[in-house]
């Protein structure tokens, strides 16, 4: 009962995060999905956390609404963690002092450090990331549609089309993907890092332990880092 209440509040923080996202996107521009590209991939997000479609309606109802007080501003916060891993927060907020000293208090216990905006995103590159699976299409014809869509590459990882692009191509190569092969599983920006650093076990404890101290946020969107954490480890640390 006690697993089972634990992942009851996971998954209801998730569902905050993608309402939030849906509200920021809703007020960014117009409450239609199929003009507002930031809404469609929100959304997207929804239905990967299997939120019901009435939610889904219901937050785009209250967001578009001229009685709606919500304003959620996005804001990045930078920083090391644990190994020497470089650590990007994202986040949506309505309250920038809040968010600063949530975000500074899970660092500092989590044995990392925060820096200024800029410290460590230079080690990242941010783009645009949509994911098929791997059963919809062969290597060579997803990496034909990709390319002619405008995506910058296209590769298998696990189980995965993995297709990278441009903030600017991103909403125009969704769509062209998504004519051919149908909705993706995801289709977002993200921090890529240019270079992975490896963590031993105690390394690794600590900076997974930082990252989940983050993402108990309801502020805090998603986390990224340059860490690696040998196979084998990750197996017998998620058992």
């Amino acid at each position: 009962m006690r697993r089972k209440g634990a992942q009851d509040a996971k998954k209801g923080k998730i569902l905050t995060k993608v309402q939030r996202e849906i509200t920021a996107a809703c007020k960014s521009g117009m409450p239609d999905p199929a003009s507002n590209p930031r809404l469609r991939t929100a959304i997207l997000w929804a239905r990967e956390e299997n939120m019901p479609r009435d939610r889904i309606e219901a937050a785009i109802k209250r967001a578009s609404s001229s009685a709606s007080t919500d304003n959620f501003e996005p804001v990045r916060y930078e920083g090391y963690g644990p190994g020497g891993t470089a650590v990007i927060v994202q986040a949506l907020t309505d309250n920038r002092n809040r968010t600063a000293s949530e975000v500074r208090s899970a660092f500092t216990k989590g044995g990392g450090n925060m820096g200024e905006t800029g410290s460590v995103s230079f080690m990242f590159n941010f783009v645009g990331l949509i994911t098929y699976p791997l059963a919809v299409a062969t290597e060579d014809a997803m990496m034909e549609a990709a390319i002619e869509a405008g995506a910058e590459n296209c590769e298998i990882s696990g189980d995965l089309h993995i297709i990278t692009c441009t903030q600017e191509t991103l909403p125009s190569v969704r769509e062209q993907l998504e004519k051919k092969f149908g909705a993706p599983i995801s289709a977002k920006m993200t921090w890529q890092p240019q270079n992975t650093v490896a963590v031993n076990e105690e390394q690794a404890k600590a900076i997974l332990r930082m990252i989940e101290m983050l993402e108990d946020s309801d502020d805090v969107q998603e986390v990224f880092s340059n860490f690696e954490i040998p196979e084998a480890l990750m197996t017998s640390l998620s058992a």
